[in-house]
């Protein structure tokens, strides 16, 4: 679909569906202070200074009925949100005033919104670029802290600069290389290029190794606790949790099913998965609760084997190894065993409970340092890879073809900021919005 017009005057509800205090409506466009005008009983909106509120009331010009007493908020170009003259009638939150305000600014002659049109309105008009308008729609889907603090980053610009820092170097270099195809005589030496692409394939490549930490902070974790039976698992879910959540026994095998549960560790949204025992079994439903327990920690973000340090040490089940946390239960009792590759924890006493939240958090994020950029968006990770792709393809190149190569990946780095993107990309991204965002 092509993208809608500039200069169409725009109105939608900002404010999420249902009961509230307050209610948004936006308004935004060509001739919005006008319109908001017609409606407005109070200070004319056209006088008002940008970023000020007035107190007033809304009424309908074709009946002169009040809708409802409200604040009104005014923006001008090009120092608003959109780039455009904006308003806000901030009403109260009761989903009926807000359908017939909105209903009225429509037949005053607003048309509805699209989905994150005008925040499309602020990238068009040049407010932000692409990925700080990705931002923007990860701000507003933000479940976590970590989530949180990496989607201002990016709205701040912070990606948007390492884009550009990494764009530097190869637009000088593929400059210089055009120019000697132009004037063969002045040369560029091979290692000239090396000593360039070098540094920014190794920033590419930093950046991507921070995509399963940036997936994780934007859409949370799944962690599969998995164990012999009465090896724990139950109780430790519900310390993890700080409340009773799974039924606990001195019975083994009383999780025959699996068990879902929500917790956030270190700003991480999680979802915690207390598996049946693992044994061998020929009991029929127990036996599928073993595969299924089985079945979910290939697939889990990060597995806890659990095995209980007061009882002998049995033969542990096929694991993803390279993400699993090993657990020693039952820390307050009399050990049987010990081993330093296993977290010591007591579900009982809260023993090693804090020292393991850490870990867990240290396996799913890493050590990254704060404030680091995370890549989390499937689209900026694909442009990378492609980038990444093209300075391998450079730096084995001769000198002469190098320079297509460099063109190729200043291409994709370029899209991640929405530089010379087609339409159909700019509709991808914005149809995942709001409409009133």
């Amino acid at each position: 679909m092509g993208l809608p017009s500039l200069n169409d005057l725009i109105a939608a509800i900002a404010t999420p569906p249902g009961k509230g205090a307050i209610g948004i409506v936006r308004v935004s466009g060509a001739g919005a202070l006008e319109l908001v005008s017609r409606l407005w009983a109070g200070t004319n909106p056209t006088r008002l200074a940008g970023g000020r509120f007035t107190y007033g009331k809304i009424c309908d010009p074709s009946t002169q009925e009040i809708l409802d007493e409200a604040l009104l908020l005014v923006f001008r170009k090009p120092h608003s949100y959109t780039g455009q003259d904006s308003a806000e009638l901030h009403t109260h939150g009761s989903p009926a005033v807000l359908r017939k305000v909105l209903q009225t600014l429509f037949e005053l002659g607003a048309r509805p919104a699209q989905p994150g049109e005008f925040t499309l309105r602020a990238y068009l008009n040049g407010k932000m670029d692409l990925a700080q308008a990705e931002s923007v729609l990860s701000l507003v889907e933000s479940e976590s802290d970590a989530a949180r603090r990496q989607a201002l980053r990016g709205l701040s610009a912070g990606l948007s600069e390492k884009i550009q820092h990494l764009s530097e170097p190869l637009f000088n270099l593929l400059a210089h290389i055009q120019a000697w195809l132009d004037y063969p005589e002045e040369g560029v030496e091979a290692a000239a290029i090396r000593a360039t692409l070098e540094p920014v394939l190794q920033e590419i490549q930093h950046l991507l190794a921070t995509a399963p930490a940036g997936r994780i902070a934007h859409k949370g974790a799944r962690i599969a606790l998995v164990g012999a039976p009465n090896a724990g698992k139950s109780s430790l879910l519900n310390a993890l949790l700080g409340y009773e959540r799974a039924i606990v026994t001195p019975i083994p095998g009383t999780t025959r099913d699996y068990l879902e549960a929500p917790l956030e560790i270190a700003g991480v949204p999680i979802v915690a998965i207390d598996t049946a025992g693992v044994r061998e079994t020929t009991d029929l439903v127990e036996k599928s609760g073993v595969e299924r327990a089985l079945q979910i920690a290939q697939e889990a973000d990060l597995v806890l084997y659990l095995a209980d340090q007061s009882q002998p040490t049995s033969p542990p089940p096929a694991l993803p190894w390279a993400r699993t946390l090993r657990v020693a239960t039952k820390a307050d009792l009399p050990p049987a065993w010990q081993d330093e590759t296993f977290a010591a924890v007591s579900s009982q006493t809260g023993l090693g409970l804090q020292e393991l939240r850490q870990q867990i958090h240290t396996r799913l994020l890493g050590q990254a340092p704060e404030g680091e950029i995370w890549i989390s968006n499937e689209r900026h990770v694909e442009a990378l890879r492609r980038a990444e792709a093209h300075l391998q393809e450079a730096l084995q190149a001769p000198e002469d073809l190098a320079g297509v190569s460099i063109e190729s990946a200043l291409d994709a780095l370029a899209e991640i900021l929405g530089l010379d993107v087609s339409e159909e990309v700019v509709d991808r991204v914005f149809r995942n919005f709001c409409v009133g965002k």
